[in-house]
């Protein structure tokens, strides 16, 4: 899956006719409009309903992403209100236009917390075929792994492109986007090459990493492809004495993860029974 962000000036009309508006909107998945919560918004909430109601009449399947950004310099009562009333007010026009209940989704942004990154992530969920399958998996990984919480990591971006359905909770959110930092930055450090070393035996080919935390919940992370990768949460005690398990179960679900993203059953190459997880 190939994804492209293409950024645009807000100020500028895109349904002018000196605009090729197939060029522009034919192949696109989802349009994010960022609007500045600390700055008058009234101009830019009505050149978002006119976008709108003109993708609607064109290109309906079009998802609108609002990010209300800048939201952290506001105070908790203020930050509400703003928030609702930038809603209200998108929500009254387009309703003006005839437009009832539109495919607008909302989302409370800021760069200095991890609010960016957990709504790009909703939006690129919403563009994957496969993710109510990649859920199912989760899910499955989840129930028999004792974990509290699983994520498929876009691992340079720290996008995920799925999780189990359960809750989210924005300190484990946080806890495993860190963690992935810390691999990452370890891997740099210690991935010289090793002219003169020998291998003692099979080497694992992608990254794997655990670790315990002072209140003993594991952060474990395995790499699923050169993008990819799964980090989860577990609090189960046992955890560090079955990471054996743990192991296995992550390499069936990777071994499911390439099986949908290659569309393997269509291929029908073998008639070989799916693996099933141990339970934890």
């Amino acid at each position: 899956m190939d994804f492209q962000v293409w950024d645009f000036p807000g100020q500028l009309n895109y349904f002018d006719p000196t605009f090729d508006r197939t060029e522009i909107f034919s192949e696109i998945g989802a349009l994010v409009w960022v609007i500045d919560a600390q700055d008058d918004y009234t101009d830019s909430v009505t050149r978002l309903t006119a976008s709108v109601a003109n993708l609607q009449d064109i290109y309906p399947n079009i998802n609108i992403e609002v990010f209300v950004h800048k939201i952290d310099g506001l105070s908790d009562e203020y930050k509400s209100d703003t928030f609702q009333d930038i809603r209200q007010r998108i929500e009254d026009e387009l309703n003006d236009h005839g437009y009832k209940n539109p495919p607008v989704s909302y989302h409370q942004t800021s760069i200095y917390d991890y609010s960016i990154f957990e709504a790009f992530s909703k939006v690129i969920q919403k563009l994957v075929p496969p993710l109510a399958t990649l859920e199912n998996l989760l899910n499955i990984l989840v129930n028999n792994s004792g974990m509290e919480k699983a994520y498929l990591f876009d691992t340079m971006s720290k996008i995920y492109v799925a999780s189990d359905t359960r809750p989210i909770d924005m300190e484990v959110y946080e806890m495993c986007s860190d963690y992935i930092d810390v691999i990452l930055d370890i891997s740099e450090l210690y991935s010289y090459p090793r002219s003169e070393s020998t291998r003692l035996g099979p080497q694992m080919v992608e990254t794997e990493s655990s670790v315990t935390i002072h209140d003993g919940t594991m952060i474990y992370l395995k790499e699923m492809n050169k993008y990819l990768c799964l980090v989860s949460v577990i609090k189960h005690p046992d955890a560090k004495d079955k990471k054996g398990l743990l192991d296995y179960n992550a390499h069936i679900f990777q071994d499911a993860l390439n099986e949908v993203f290659a569309r393997g059953w269509e291929k029908q190459e073998n008639g070989e029974a799916a693996k099933e997880p141990a339970e934890h």
